[in-house]
């Protein structure tokens, strides 16, 4: 019991301190402009004092008054049903999500058939460019252990065509990563080849990209292919798949498919920012909280950031379709569990960027700290 109550105090620390300095992420090392390099170390109070300007110049949506709706870890437009948003609770809950409308009151609850939530953390939504019609995903991608499940989830259930008290049927697609067991909270589709990336939540975080065809029947394998902002706890993609952003408890930063960073946006002050969805148009970001009657909040984007997300060099209809790559050392055959057909039309990928020289300096500061902390509770108990 002793030696859990110190593992237990150690990683609060080290976390509490990581998730403190939102702002010092490991970047894809792509070519990004000094002024925006520059921006990348920001001052504890200075994010704070832009998290507060967000409030001012932010909308609040809604609140979600549902009393089921008690930690809303995942948020979602219907693609299909002007003004209404899917969210879904965090882990110990039962399978199910809630349709949402602008007043923030449940229009209908939805019990999902074939899947079981052990920790769904995050949501995204397309509607299939063929029929029209939406396709809702949920990511149950919670590894607080870092690799305790064998494999993880993700459920792909067709939007109810009606907003009324169903129960719908998922397919369950089982994910394995390439390189071991992660935490995850974030999940994103691009909104043309329907093709999924999971976002861990880490100190150097990663972007995964799961295979282009998904199958059922045995576990997919999941690649990396870009770096992540320290600590992300969702992702989404832009409706016209231009842009992606990657959020974290304090701010957000957004890319260019290539992995770029056109900029990163202030978030308004949160109990626990847990979720982020593009508006449908998507000049804007909507964001979510923990929480019982928890609101959720509009924050427009830059108009530059909505230009550069862009390229005017790439025609409308062909989408660069995931951050760069570069080529690595290629996986075992075990690591590919049987997809090396459908690999070898594709280059390997690998980890862009890494941990700055303060990343490196503040995680050295948590663990002194964590460190302080564990032997004085040493001594006390013994």
């Amino acid at each position: 019991m002793g030696d859990l109550l110190l593992r237990t105090l150690a990683v609060a620390f080290v976390t509490c301190a990581v998730t403190a300095v939102p702002a010092v992420t490991a970047v894809p090392a792509v070519a990004v402009p000094a002024a925006t390099a520059a921006k990348g170390v920001t001052a504890l109070p200075a994010v704070r004092a832009r998290a507060a300007a967000a409030d001012d110049t932010g909308e609040k949506l809604f609140t979600f008054r549902d009393r089921g709706i008690t930690e809303s870890s995942g948020l979602a437009v219907s693609p299909t049903h002007p003004g209404v948003y899917y969210t879904h609770n965090d882990s110990a809950a039962e399978p199910m999500f809630y349709a949402v409308g602008q007043d923030g009151r449940t229009r209908a609850t939805f019990r999902v058939r074939g899947a079981e939530a052990r920790d769904w953390e995050a949501m995204a939504a397309r509607a299939d460019p063929a029929t029209g019609r939406g396709v809702l995903w949920f990511a149950d991608i919670g590894d607080n252990l870092d690799g305790a499940w064998p494999d993880i989830s993700v459920y792909k259930v067709m939007e109810p065509p009606a907003l009324r008290d169903a129960t719908v049927t998922a397919v369950r697609y089982r994910f394995r990563y390439a390189d071991g067991g992660r935490n995850a909270e974030g999940v994103m589709v691009h909104p043309r080849t329907g093709r999924l990336y999971v976002v861990t939540k880490e100190f150097a975080g990663s972007v995964y990209a799961a295979p282009k065809t998904l199958r059922a029947d045995r576990v997919n394998i999941l690649r990396k292919v870009a770096a992540a902002p320290l600590m992300a706890t969702d992702a989404a993609y832009a409706p016209d798949g231009s842009s992606y952003v990657i959020r974290t408890y304090f701010s957000a930063t957004l890319y260019k498919p290539s992995g770029e960073i056109i900029t990163r946006v202030s978030m308004p002050e949160l109990k626990q920012a847990e979720s982020i969805a593009f508006t449908a148009d998507g000049r804007a970001l909507l964001v979510g909280s923990e929480g019982p009657a928890s609101p959720v909040y509009r924050v427009p984007l830059p108009e530059g950031a909505l230009q550069a997300g862009r390229p005017a060099d790439r025609p409308t209809g062909q989408p660069a379709e995931r951050p760069t790559e570069r080529p690595v050392a290629r996986e075992s055959p075990r690591e590919r569990d049987g997809d090396a057909k459908k690999a070898a039309g594709e280059r390997d990928v690998g980890e862009q960027g890494g941990l700055t020289a303060r990343d490196v300096m503040i995680l050295v500061l948590a663990g002194l700290l964590a460190t302080a902390v564990i032997g004085f509770v040493a001594r006390r108990t013994r």
